[in-house]
């Protein structure tokens, strides 16, 4: 199963699973990332991180080391 750190620009992608525990899981989840929602990702920044994404019809930033812990399918 991939990440969100692997999916290319302009792919959208359903959250499977979160990993991480404790404060960081939380905070992925408060920001609206959960299972089963669809994720588009926008742009990345010049230097690769951070990832933009488009979830529950807001655009998000996420740092790479977040988003490896959100697996999708």
């Amino acid at each position: 199963m991939r990440t969100l750190r692997d999916v290319k620009i302009g792919e959208t992608v359903k959250v499977e699973r979160l990993t991480g525990e404790g404060a960081v899981k939380r905070r992925i989840m408060d920001m609206g990332i959960t299972r089963g929602v669809s994720v588009f990702v926008r742009k990345t920044a010049p230097l690769g991180d951070p990832i933009e994404v488009t979830v529950r019809n807001y655009e998000l930033s996420i740092r790479k080391a977040d988003a490896e812990m959100i697996l999708v399918d």
